[in-house]
């Protein structure tokens, strides 16, 4: 008796779902004004103006539909952007803020947008790098071609000028040969004193200093340190203290390069042993 209750019941409520749901389908769509709208047609006196009122009209002329406004509208100029967070900064805070990022980071902020780009670029931006990277010995310099440019001719100087440190360790003539650049003004001071001018003279000196350091295929491995770098037009020099490997004697070394057909290339090395820091008596 309950089964059959509890059947009669869910048919019921069955039934009332489905009529339910057709009112609803059937109201919608009979009586919706979209419905009305849409399946009514053009009116046999229409011209195909807006005056009648006709949806094609409206959609066809839409600038006489609406009076014009969608003319006023195009014509009207764009609101301004708001500025970005980095151009409402005072000046001196965004270049502090850009201070602490390193090179490659304040190129890839460059590559953002407009207004990262003019921060990233700004000149003191560049200088304080400079500052924090390499020396403060040329903060009163003006470089031609601003900052930046200046950054990375020192960047490349300083890269240039591991490498040559690196065909020492190696030991690889014709690399060496490929460094200096074949000119009869190119000048090499070895830490021994030996004096050498002229390309060939040089490339001889430094044939016989590999063969004399490899002793069983070795080069010989330098470390440097306080590298300073001056980039003036298509001249650069490089000053620093080097040392032999694990040996505590030190090196003053100079270095100048020039620039030919877009490369750097070495036409000055000069390499002089370190005076004694220990105070003395100069007079005897």
């Amino acid at each position: 008796m309950d089964g059959a209750r509890v059947l009669i019941a869910a048919g019921a409520t069955a039934v009332c779902c489905l009529a339910c749901a057709f009112w609803v389908f059937h109201s919608s769509s009979s009586s919706s004004p979209a419905s009305l709208k849409k399946h009514r047609s053009r009116p046999a006196n229409c011209c195909g103006c807006a005056s009648c009122g006709c949806r094609d009209a409206k959609s066809a002329n839409g600038d006489m539909a609406v009076g014009g406004e969608n003319k006023k509208k195009a014509s009207e100029p764009a609101p301004p952007e708001a500025p970005s967070m980095m151009e409402q900064l005072v000046p001196e805070i965004t270049t502090h803020a850009l201070s602490y990022l390193d090179y490659t980071s304040l190129c890839r902020l460059s590559m953002t947008n407009s207004a990262m780009r003019r921060a990233a670029n700004d000149d003191g931006a560049w200088k304080a790098l400079y500052h924090k990277d390499f020396t403060v010995e040329q903060g009163t310099i003006n470089p031609p071609n601003g900052w930046k440019a200046y950054y990375a001719a020192t960047k490349a100087i300083i890269n240039l000028n591991a490498e040559f440190y690196n065909i020492i360790r190696e030991g690889s003539l014709p690399a060496m040969s490929r460094f200096w650049l074949n000119a009869d003004y190119v000048k090499c001071i070895h830490a021994t004193g030996e004096f050498c001018t002229g390309y060939n003279a040089v490339m001889e000196s430094w044939g016989l200093l590999f063969n004399w350091g490899q002793d069983g295929g070795q080069g010989i491995a330098f470390q440097i340190r306080d590298v300073r770098v001056r980039v003036l037009g298509e001249v650069a020099w490089v000053n620093m203290k080097a040392n032999v490997d694990i040996n505590p004697v030190l090196f003053h070394v100079t270095n100048v390069y020039e620039l030919w057909n877009g490369r750097w290339y070495m036409v000055h090395h000069h390499s002089s042993l370190m005076a004694d820091p220990a105070p003395h008596n100069m007079f005897g």
